[in-house]
């Protein structure tokens, strides 16, 4: 069993269980502040089960969620400060572009002006400048997973987890869009915890790869 840190995330013996099956079996890590970790594994090994124990969309059947000290295992997702980029997306298909970005803004209730900055901000950061007004089905695949990133990291979470966010894309555009991901991670200085099964792409984009196997 690990220590807990005073800062960072650390996860202590987490088990995740639906029904009689075990996703997740005595699993502890450490992700240091600023850190970029990539968790890689086959599919099916529980690395998506872990990411949801993390955020609160499930709870653990054993173990603690710890971040910054605090022990999380049992707050709402809301009040985590944690935040989610999963593999498809999920842009919302009625809202532009800044309407998706704005999103968690809204939900920090941040004055409009201070929001409309902070939209230029982000589209400048993943490299879509201008873009603000246009629908996302106007967008290539590359160019919503670049929302999905602005949209994850507007509200400046203390913690961003990523599942498999480029595993949709063809393996020039993964290999692009993972050096770009490694760029604006440095520039923020955000703590990651990125899942994906492609051991080229941990390298790419993480400091640190933990390995992980399914449960015996």
């Amino acid at each position: 069993m690990t220590s807990e840190p005073t800062s960072g995330l650390s996860l202590v013996d987490i088990a995740v269980q639906y029904g009689d099956v075990v996703a997740v079996s005595g699993f502890d890590l450490s992700v240091s502040l600023g850190e970029v970790v990539a968790l890689l594994g086959p599919s099916g090994c529980g690395k998506s089960s872990v990411l949801s124990a993390i955020t609160g969309i499930v709870t653990p059947s054993a173990g603690t969620v710890v971040w910054n000290g605090i022990d999380v295992t049992n707050v709402a997702t809301h009040l985590r400060g944690i935040g989610m980029m999963f593999q498809d997306n999920a842009l919302f298909p009625h809202k532009n572009v800044a309407g998706n970005i704005e999103f968690g803004l809204r939900m920090q209730k941040m004055a409009p002006e201070a929001r409309s900055s902070r939209i230029g901000e982000m589209l400048e950061l993943v490299g879509l400048p201008g873009y603000g007004e246009r629908g996302v089905d106007e967008l290539s695949g590359g160019q919503q997973q670049r929302v999905a990133l602005a949209r994850a990291l507007a509200p400046e979470p203390g913690l961003l987890l990523l599942d498999e966010p480029l595993g949709s894309l063809d393996r020039d555009l993964r290999d692009r869009l993972a050096d770009d991901l490694r760029t604006i991670f440095t520039s923020t200085g955000t703590t990651v915890l990125f899942v994906t099964h492609d051991r080229d792409e941990a390298g790419r984009v993480a400091d640190r790869t933990v390995v992980m196997a399914a449960p015996s």
